[in-house]
């Protein structure tokens, strides 16, 4: 179990443990921002009382790209039955302009302020009634100065703090403030770093991963089969991808949605090529639509006073015993609630998990050289 409310099931390699182990002491004992942002004692770059004024509005607009909405988009989405506000979020070049004239709030994130596709929405989706916050570094780029022209609020993003780990610093606890959650609740490395269950699961599973990478194994499939979770793994799918991926290294992540893939990929996974290791998840839900019992027929009568719940569970199960029989590699999450300790428990398991993996692959995690690349060509082109 990875602290209350978390069951987890780990995969059964292991792979150099003790070197983890002293990685992972490395890590909490040095002075990382990343880490101090998971933690209680992390201290956000907004005012609690000063950013009150906008909780009276009921429909926000995130603007940003990658890691800079990717964090604020699995909270809103796991958290939805939770929230009372609307939240929209614009993190493609393809925005949709406001045909209903609603006021919105607009959250504009960028931690280098000159993001060109979060410039361009900016420019296109901004109204003179809006209200607007800006989140960006403390220098003068783009995103600041427009900031000032427009007297909008302006809240600094940690320098330190690269987009893909932010989720647990500002850029993703004032969105969340704004959906009327409570951000201390998603810091629990405090609490997870004095736990033995977590600390010997996070060991054993960096230790199998780097078993199956030593096997040639890189594709790490999520079976999802909570469809509020799409965007966490979207979210997990750009730290994994963005802090591994470097110097010919890498893990790929892929997200396949259940049971809708159970009817097209899963084939490939049970029986293709074995160059790929499985993440189940699922989050346990109380209540859930239930059946027709009258219209069922005879020979379905096993589907009778049985809820979506209850089938994807079984569905889930089912796939789990056929895998353990095909000794194909997996582990397993499954969430008995929603909250925000329970996610912040999953962001700090999967941030701890990927920095280790970044060290001990010998790789630097917190940047991304050839992202860059393609910004300063696609510069160079538009001038």
């Amino acid at each position: 179990m990875i602290g209350t409310g978390i069951n987890f099931v780990n995969f059964k390699k292991k792979y150099k443990k003790k070197k983890i182990h002293r990685e992972l002491n490395r890590l909490i004992k040095e002075n990382n921002p990343i880490i101090k942002s998971l933690s209680k004692e992390y201290k956000d770059n907004f005012d609690k009382k000063k950013i009150s004024k906008y909780k009276k509005y009921s429909n926000f607009r995130l603007l940003g790209m990658g890691g800079s909405s990717l964090g604020a988009q699995s909270i809103y989405s796991f958290l939805k039955k939770k929230i009372n506000k609307n939240f929209y979020f614009i993190d493609n070049l393809q925005p949709k302009k406001n045909k209903n004239n609603k006021k919105f709030v607009n959250l504009i994130i960028s931690k280098s302020g000159n993001t060109i596709e979060t410039i361009t929405n900016t420019n296109i989706l901004l109204k003179r009634n809006d209200k607007n916050i800006f989140i960006t570094e403390n220098k003068k780029n783009y995103l600041y100065l427009l900031a000032n022209r427009l007297k909008a609020e302006v809240i600094h993003h940690n320098n330190f703090i690269g987009g893909r780990y932010s989720v647990l610093s500002e850029v993703g606890m004032l969105p969340a403030e704004l959906m009327g959650l409570k951000s201390k609740d998603f810091r629990q490395f405090n609490s997870l770093i004095k736990n033995k269950n977590f600390i010997n699961h996070l060991i054993n599973n960096v230790s199998s991963t780097l078993y199956f990478v030593k096997q040639k194994k890189f594709n790490s499939v999520i079976i999802n089969y909570d469809e509020r979770s799409e965007n966490l793994f979207k979210w997990y799918q750009q730290l994994v991808a963005e802090s591994l991926g470097k110097k010919s290294k890498g893990l790929l992540p892929i997200v396949s949605n259940m049971p809708k893939d159970n009817h097209s990929v899963m084939q490939l996974y049970l029986d293709g090529f074995k160059n790929n290791f499985y993440t189940f998840f699922i989050v346990n839900e109380g209540k859930s639509e239930k059946i027709k019992s009258k219209n069922i027929l005879h020979s379905h009568e096993f589907l009778k006073n049985k809820n979506l719940s209850e089938i994807i569970s079984a569905q889930k199960k089912a796939t789990e015993i056929v895998f353990k029989r095909k000794k194909i590699p997996f582990r397993s999450f499954e969430i008995n609630n929603r909250s925000e300790k329970n996610l912040g428990k999953l962001f700090c398991f999967f941030i701890l998990e990927t920095i280790l993996l970044g060290r001990l692959l010998n790789l630097n995690p917190f940047d991304q050289p050839a992202v860059e690349l393609i910004k300063k060509e696609t510069r160079k082109i538009l001038s």
